[in-house]
């Protein structure tokens, strides 16, 4: 098969001056105006048709060849992180405070530089749409954007998305069938027992007693709720009262967080945390409030789009040079919601390096690598001429 995706190196040179432009100018998630601004120049540059403000600061783009009626949807998530950036070179953050420390500069030049090669020779009979997504790292962008419409205004049939991955060698694509990437659910419970002084226990309901006993009891939610072929992880991440160095607290309070890799796994342990958590508590003479959020659902592929992804990255980079069916991680990712309602594949992309101390993603030292920019144009303009082909 002919690799019709190769990107130009004067291509390239241009993704890599947008991807540090975009790296000088990080934006946080639904403030990304600036960052929304220079897609839509660009995509109407290449002769798009280009839609802003969808989902707030969301922008598509939509390139139209042939005349099949099919379409597909390729995102990049645009926002940056609350990190204050220790890197030394001429690109790094102009704006203190706010760091793109996961790589969506990376991302966002990828989708960029496809959309234009797609435009000036692509080949393909559909819809191309190119999905720029705010506020992947609120875990609320994609919602909005399905909310505004997305998939109904624009016709997607199935929707793709990639997130570049330290470790993995640059030009690999990494991915598999089924659930890929972990839920994230958040919890608190507050404790209510009875304060008092310290010198006299026996008056008092202690919660920081209650909250011990419970915060090991939470582990026999896994350890006895679930088969130990299961992925689940329920940690208990802070623990807070009202109490002072001579007082017995009358509240405590457990936070935390959870993942899983199915919406089952994620309803059962919170079955399982309120129960525990009741119990515990009337063991004691105490009461107990139970919170529990859904932050993000599992990342979950589906099986016909990841073989046009398989299909599309063995064009692109090679067939050795693919994994299709790579270990899920327990990270968490917003592309989820568009998977949970439209057919899908979301694939790591390669990077290279090691996640070093600070340079792994969310660190402070992070920076994407340039070296992964045409392999992501590649395999985005790869997924379009193979999901859809010409006639």
């Amino acid at each position: 098969m002919s690799r019709s995706g190769e990107i130009s190196p004067d291509l390239v040179a241009v993704m890599t001056e947008w991807r540090r432009d975009l790296h000088q100018h990080p934006e946080m998630g639904f403030e990304e105006v600036r960052t929304s601004r220079v897609i839509a120049e660009r995509l109407a540059e290449f002769g798009l048709e280009v839609h802003t403000g969808i989902g707030g600061t969301g922008v598509v783009g939509v390139l139209r060849r042939g005349a099949s009626n099919r379409a597909v949807g390729l995102r990049a998530d645009i926002d940056a992180l609350p990190i204050h950036e220790k890197n030394g070179f001429a690109h790094r953050s102009l704006n203190d405070g706010v760091m793109h420390a996961c790589g969506h500069d990376g991302h966002t030049a990828m989708l960029l530089g496809a959309a234009r090669h797609l435009a000036e020779s692509g080949r393909f009979d559909g819809t191309a749409v190119f999905i720029f997504q705010p506020a992947e790292e609120h875990g609320r962008g994609a919602a909005a954007m399905i909310d505004d419409g997305l998939f109904d205004r624009f016709g997607i049939d199935q929707v793709f998305g990639i997130h570049n991955m330290p470790g993995l060698a640059v030009g690999q694509l990494a991915v598999r069938t089924g659930p890929i990437m972990a839920s994230e659910d958040n919890f608190e419970i507050i404790i209510y027992g009875a304060g008092g002084h310290a010198s006299a226990p026996q008056q008092t309901i202690d919660p920081i007693v209650i909250a011990a006993e419970l915060v090991l009891a939470l582990q026999t939610i896994v350890a006895r709720g679930f088969s130990p072929l299961d992925a689940v992880v329920v940690s208990a991440t802070e623990l807070t009262t009202d109490g002072v160095r001579n007082v017995i607290p009358s509240t405590a309070w457990i936070r935390g967080d959870v993942r899983a890799f199915t919406p089952e796994s994620q309803s059962r342990v919170e079955a399982l945390m309120r129960r525990i958590s009741a119990g515990v508590c009337a063991a004691h003479g105490a009461t107990c409030e139970v919170s529990y959020s859904n932050s993000f659902v599992p990342t979950i592929n589906t099986a016909e789009a990841t073989e046009l992804a398989v299909e599309a990255a063995r064009v692109a980079f090679g067939t050795d040079k693919v994994d299709p069916d790579c270990k899920p991680i327990g990270g968490a990712e917003d592309f989820a919601r568009m998977l949970a309602v439209k057919d899908g594949c979301f694939a790591f992309l390669g990077n290279g390096g090691e996640a070093g101390q600070g340079r792994g993603l969310h660190g402070q030292y992070y920076d994407f690598n340039d070296d992964a920019l045409p392999h992501g144009a590649a395999y985005w303009t790869s997924l379009v001429e193979t999901a859809l082909p010409e006639r």
